[in-house]
């Protein structure tokens, strides 16, 4: 996990999100490693709207050239396979090499050891600041539990 986090609570839903990172309205965070490269992985949402993760695959090599909302590979959970997007324009580095061991970490530790995969490039203008991340997660579990009632 990141050294610098924020606490979030909704509803049922409680979770420690990194300050330091941008998120996109899919529920990816992305932090910056070095200038223009980004780690990039589902955010503790995500993973649990997906549920347990067993297998995963990258569509994109190294060195190929992505732009944001390009699938890049894809997640398999027992509830359903889920497309990885990207949320950076610029070139795809490598998938995470860990998860070939266990996929199951992805749900495990997101913004830890799950990662997903690197990019070197821009961030889609959409992403926003943990401050705006936390305003999308209010308003989408609000949604979900007025569904629910």
């Amino acid at each position: 996990m990141a050294a610098s986090t924020i606490f979030y609570k909704r509803s049922t839903f409680v979770t420690h999100l990194p300050a330091d990172a941008l998120f996109s309205p899919s529920h990816y965070w992305l932090v910056a490693e070095a200038e223009n490269v980004w780690r990039i992985g589902f955010t503790k949402f995500a993973t649990r709207m997906l549920g347990d993760l067993v297998d995963h695959q990258f569509e994109k090599e190294t060195g190929v050239l992505i732009a944001s909302g390009d699938i890049v590979g894809s997640v398999e959970g027992f509830k359903a396979i889920s497309d990885l997007y990207s949320p950076v324009s610029g070139v795809f580095v490598e998938g995470n090499p860990a998860l070939k061991e266990d996929p199951e970490v992805i749900g495990a530790d997101p913004y830890g050891k799950g990662w997903l995969f690197r990019a070197s490039g821009t961030p889609d203008g959409r992403c926003t600041s943990v401050e705006g991340y936390k305003a999308l997660l209010d308003a989408t579990i609000d949604r979900m539990l007025e569904k629910e009632a």
